[in-house]
Order: C-alpha cells, then structure tokens, then sequence
C-alpha cells in the first residue's frame, strides 16, 4: 500500500489538479489546511456475536445438597443462549475433529463452539468450579450432547440472518466429598467460522 504527504503547497497542488480549487481563489495560508490519512480493512465476516452475549451471569440459584447425595447426581440444567446476527448466505464445508463427519451446505454458513474451563480433576468433561467441592458443571449442547471442553464442539449449521445457540449448565457430584458454600466458575468460549 502507498501513502503520500503533502505539504501545504503540495495540497493546494492536488486540489488545482482535481479541479477542486481554482486559480483565481486566495491562496492557501501555511497553519490553516492539514490533511486527514485514513484506512482500514474491509473484511468478509460470517456472522456477528450479539454484545450481550459477550459477558452473561448465569445464576444457577440454590442447590440442595440432598439433590447431589451419590457421585454422578444431577441438579436442574440452566440454559445459555449464544445469539448471533447479521449471518450472510455462503457455501460451507467443515469436519468434526473427533468423529471425521463432513457437514456442508451451499448457502448456510457454519460455526464450531469451543469452551475452555478449568476442568475437574477426577473427571476432566466436568467445568471445576470454585468456593466449594464434590460438585462440578456439565456443560451440553441443544440436543443434550456433552461439551467438548478446551476442543471444538460438533460443526453447526446458520441460517443466514439471526441466530441462537442454547447450551445447558447442570450441577453435578463428583467423587470429593460434599461442602456447601458459595461457588463460581468462569466459562471462555470462542466462535470458529467456516
């Protein structure tokens, strides 16, 4: 890319030529023109993420002990909504990275999820969670598939316009022993546009 600089008799040079000033007009006074350079990128985006959906405070409310009593227990799942806009029509070809299944379409675009959490240590498809112990997190997609924590999650397709992906959060025991308390985790998730 090339840029010029042009000093004020140079300017006022450019403007004669581009027959935006004329000869008898006053002349240009040093100290009162500048010049503005400006650029930027153009880029193709498939779909845009919804700001409200960038930052999202899921309160799971109170969870009993007596619902998580044996190690795999499950509370009730909270659902999370990733909403997208502004999706454009275009052709799409991508594979699942665990199962090699090929998902295409000539006018929907595509997008791969992937959430990284710090995982659960006796069992790493869990989110740990902090504050307290024998419980963790399952994540799960719409159709109630575990979440592929830290990898890409199964390939989906977009309808061209707006979009909501739905995820659920579920309370569930592990092996440690049950401490009541207050607790938090902190969910990471990208968006992969094919």
């Amino acid at each position: 890319m090339k840029s010029a600089i042009f000093t004020v008799s140079g300017f006022l040079a450019w403007m004669m030529a581009a027959g935006l000033v004329h000869a008898q007009e006053p002349q240009l006074v040093d100290g009162e023109y500048g010049l503005l350079y400006v650029h930027g990128a153009l880029t193709e985006s498939a779909c845009r993420l919804v700001m409200e959906s960038t930052w999202q405070e899921v309160d799971m409310g109170t969870i009993p002990t007596a619902s998580l009593k044996k190690p795999g227990d499950q509370g009730t799942p909270v659902r999370v909504e990733i909403r997208l806009e502004d999706c454009l029509p275009a052709p799409s070809s991508i594979r699942d990275a665990w199962s090699g299944d090929l998902l295409w379409s000539r006018d929907q675009p595509s997008v791969t999820v992937t959430f990284v959490a710090p995982s659960e240590l006796m069992n790493p498809g869990l989110i740990r969670v902090a504050g307290t112990q024998g419980m963790a997190l399952r994540m799960s997609d719409r159709y109630h598939r575990d979440v592929r924590l830290g990898g890409e999650g199964q390939p989906l397709l977009l309808e061209p316009g707006n979009n909501q992906l739905f995820y659920y959060i579920a309370p569930e025991r592990t092996a440690s022993p049950l401490v009541a308390g207050a607790w938090h985790a902190l969910i990471h998730f990208r968006l992969n546009y094919d």
